[in-house]
C-alpha cells in the first residue's frame, strides 16, 4: 500500500515541474518573471553592503533598560548593550550613532554591533580634534582617584584633577561619581596615552563675564549677597558670583571673637557690605558687622559713672583687663583698680579670660566710645579703719610680698602693705639684702612703728619684737675683752667673725695675722680681742694679731727695764769710784783697773 502511494506522489511531482514553491502560504500576486526580477533588484539596492570589522553609522530605533536597537540599513537590526551609553544618558530613539560591526551574521544569524569599540577606534582622533578646536565634550565620571576623578571620554579614561572640577574648592569628590558632565580637553600626552580634561574651564568664561559685570557695578557701601567660600584664622572669603571678597575677622562682629567659625559656616549665604577695594577692584574688603547698629549706639542711655555693671573678661594684659558688658561694648579695668593694695601686680592674678565679674563705672565717654571700670570700689577701703585696726605698737602677722634693696614689703591684708626697713630686720645680723633674711610668700611677724594715713604708708619692724641685745652686748664685749671667734668669711678689707651670742664682729685684714706667720683663714676658731665697740652703729671690731703683738711688746718692755736697771747700778759704782779717786793709793790703782775691766765687759 505504501509503495502505491509513493509512486503516485512521484508521478505528481514530475507532472508539475514548473510549480512556484515560493508562493506557498503567500498572497498570490500575478507578477511576471521580468517584474519579479526587477523587484528583486530594487530590494537589493535598498540594503547596505557591509563587511565585518568596519565602523558605520546607524539610527537608534528602539531602547529599553537593557539594550539599544540600531538600524544600519542592513537586512536585520543590531542590538547594543545600554551600558555602552553610560556617558550619554540622554540617548533617545532617532539619534544617529557610530557602531563597530563585529560580525554581519553570527551562528544565530544575528548582526553583532558594538558602540564602545566604534568610539575607541576613533577616540584619539576625536580627543585630539576636541583639543585643537576647543570643543565641549561629554564624559562619564567612572570613579575617584588620588587627586581627582577618572572620566570616560570617547571610551578613553581621562583624568579630571580636583582643581579642575569647579572654580570653588571641592571637599567631597564622591558626589560626582556616576554623573555625566561636560568637559574640555586641556592636555594630551600621546606618548603615554594620557588625557587631562577640565570642567572648570567651561564655567570660567561665563564667570569671567559675570565678574566683569559685577566689578563694573561695585560701589563702597553697596550691600551684596555672597556665599562663604573659605574660612581662615584671619578672615572669611566670600564668593560674590565669580568675584571674591575678604571679610577680616575684625569686621565680622562688633564683639571680640577667637575664630571666624564662631560667626559663619562654609557655603552659608550671607549679606555683606563693600568697605573698600583697590583701583583694579581685585582686592575687595567686605564687612558683616557694619550691617548692624554699633553697640555703643544701643547702649543704655541711663548708664552713668558710679553705676555697677556685670561683664565677661575678654582680654587680659599686664596693665589690666578688658571687660565686655554688652556685645561690642568693653571697658578697661586697670590693674591698679583691681585691688586696694599699693603693691602693683599682674592682672592675671585677679581675673581669668571668660570669667564673669562685677565692676563700677569710673569714666564714660560715649563720643570716644571709651569706658574705664573699677573692681576694688565694690569693696570697703581698708585704710578707712587703719588707725583702729593697726595702731602704733600693735603686733601682726603678714605675708612677704616683695623685696627692695632697702627693705621688705609685708602685706597685712588685701590693700594694706607695710615696709620693714632692712635695718629693722635683725638686731645682731649684718644684712646686705633682704633675700638673705626671708623669702617671698613667707609669713613674718611685725610690729607697727609708724602710720602715715594720708599717704597710705605703714612703717613696720621685725627686730622690735625682741629687746635690744646690744644693751647686754655692751657689758659683755668691753674694750680689751678676749672672746673665742669663728672666721666666717674673708675679703680684701678683712673678715667677718662669729662671736658668742650670735653676734658678728669685724676684724681688719692686718689684725688677722698669726703669731707663727700668715693670716687667719675661713672657719678657723681663734681668740680675738675687742678693740672697738659701738652700740649705736651696732659695730664690734676685734683683733687676733693684737694678742701676740702685746705679748711681744710686754717681753720687749721687760728686757728694756732690766737693761736700764743694770745701767743705773753701773753709773752709781763709777760715781762712787770717782768720789774716792783722790783717796786712792797705789794699791788701789790695781783694784780700779779690775773694776774698769768689769764695766767694759758689761
Amino acid at each position: 500500500m505504501i509503495q502505491v502511494v509513493q509512486k503516485m506522489a512521484d508521478k505528481a511531482l514530475v507532472g508539475n515541474a514548473d510549480f512556484d514553491w515560493s508562493s506557498i502560504g503567500k498572497k498570490q500576486d500575478n507578477y511576471t518573471s521580468d517584474e519579479k526580477a526587477k523587484f528583486d533588484e530594487l530590494y537589493g539596492k535598498s540594503l547596505n553592503t557591509i563587511a565585518d570589522l568596519q565602523i558605520i553609522e546607524g539610527v537608534v530605533v528602539a531602547k529599553n533598560n537593557r539594550e539599544v536597537v540600531v538600524n544600519i540599513g542592513y537586512k536585520s537590526d543590531g542590538v547594543v548593550a545600554l551600558s555602552e551609553f553610560r556617558y550619554n544618558p540622554e540617548l533617545k530613539v532617532g539619534d544617529t550613532i557610530e557602531v563597530f560591526v563585529e560580525t554581519a551574521e553570527d551562528v544565530n544569524g544575528q548582526l553583532v554591533l558594538s558602540h564602545k569599540k566604534a568610539r575607541a577606534n576613533k577616540s584619539w582622533d576625536r580627543v585630539n580634534s576636541a583639543l585643537n578646536t576647543d570643543e565641549i565634550i561629554k564624559g562619564f565620571v567612572k570613579c575617584r582617584t588620588k587627586g581627582g576623578l577618572i572620566v570616560d571620554v570617547f571610551g578613553i579614561e581621562a583624568f579630571l584633577p580636583g582643581s579642575q572640577i569647579d572654580v570653588k574648592p571641592i571637599r567631597d569628590y564622591d558626589v560626582y561619581v556616576g554623573k555625566t558632565m561636560e568637559f574640555k580637553v586641556v592636555k594630551i600626552n600621546n606618548e603615554f596615552k594620557n588625557v587631562v580634561v577640565s570642567h572648570k574651564a567651561l564655567i570660567e568664561a561665563e564667570i569671567e563675564n559675570q565678574k566683569r559685570d559685577i566689578i563694573s557695578k561695585l560701589e563702597k557701601g553697596q550691600v551684596l549677597e555672597g556665599t562663604v567660600k573659605n574660612i581662615t584664622s584671619y578672615g572669611v572669603f566670600i564668593d560674590l558670583g565669580g568675584v571674591d571678597g575678604l571679610i577680616h575677622i575684625t569686621d565680622l562682629s562688633w564683639g571680640r571673637i577667637n575664630h571666624p567659625e564662631e560667626i559663619v559656616k562654609l557655603d552659608e549665604k550671607i549679606q555683606v557690605v563693600i568697605l573698600e577695594f583697590d583701583d583694579d577692584k581685585k582686592r575687595i574688603a567686605l564687612g558683616l558687622k557694619q550691617l548692624t547698629k554699633h553697640p555703643w549706639e544701643a547702649l543704655n542711655s541711663e548708664l552713668k559713672v558710679g553705676d555697677k555693671v556685670k561683664g565677661k573678661v575678654v582680654v587680659i594684659n599686664d596693665y589690666g583687663a578688658f571687660i565686655e558688658i554688652a556685645p561690642g561694648v568693653e571697658g578697661l579695668v586697670h590693674v591698679s583698680e583691681m585691688s586696694w593694695s599699693q603693691h602693683l601686680r599682674s592682672a592675671q592674678e585677679f581675673v581669668k579670660v571668660g570669667e564673669e565679674i562685677d565692676a563700677q563705672v569710673l569714666t564714660l565717654d560715649r563720643e570716644e566710645r571709651k569706658m574705664s571700670l573699677g573692681m576694688k570700689q565694690l569693696t570697703p577701703d581698708p585704710w578707712n579703719m587703719i588707725m583702729e585696726k593697726y595702731s602704733k605698737g600693735s603686733k601682726h602677722t603678714g605675708t612677704v610680698r616683695n623685696f627692695t634693696n632697702f627693705g621688705v614689703f609685708v602685706e597685712l591684708e588685701e590693700g594694706v602693705d607695710g615696709l620693714v626697713h632692712i635695718s629693722d630686720l635683725s638686731w645682731s645680723k649684718k644684712i646686705k639684702h633682704p633675700s638673705e633674711f626671708c623669702k617671698v610668700g613667707e609669713k613674718m611677724e611685725v610690729v607697727v612703728l609708724e602710720i602715715d594715713g594720708e599717704n597710705r604708708r605703714l612703717s613696720l619692724g621685725h627686730k622690735q619684737l625682741e629687746e635690744n641685745p646690744w644693751d647686754v652686748f655692751e657689758t659683755v664685749f668691753t674694750i680689751d675683752s678676749i672672746h673665742k671667734g669663728t672666721v666666717i668669711n674673708v675679703n680684701d678689707k678683712g673678715a667677718t667673725i662669729g662671736l658668742p651670742y650670735g653676734v658678728e664682729g669685724f676684724c681688719p685684714a692686718r689684725h688677722l695675722a698669726k703669731a707663727e706667720g700668715g693670716s687667719a683663714k675661713a672657719e678657723e676658731v681663734l681668740d680675738f680681742k675687742v678693740i672697738e665697740f659701738s652700740k649705736d652703729a651696732k659695730r664690734i671690731v676685734v683683733s687676733h694679731a693684737r694678742l701676740h703683738e702685746e705679748v711681744k711688746e710686754e717681753a720687749r718692755k721687760t728686757d728694756k727695764a732690766g737693761k736700764k736697771a743694770d745701767a743705773e747700778e753701773s753709773k752709781k759704782a763709777v760715781k762712787k769710784v770717782k768720789d774716792s779717786v783722790e783717796k786712792t793709793t797705789l794699791g788701789d790703782i790695781s783694784a780700779l783697773s779690775d773694776l774698769k775691766n768689769k764695766l767694759d765687759n758689761k
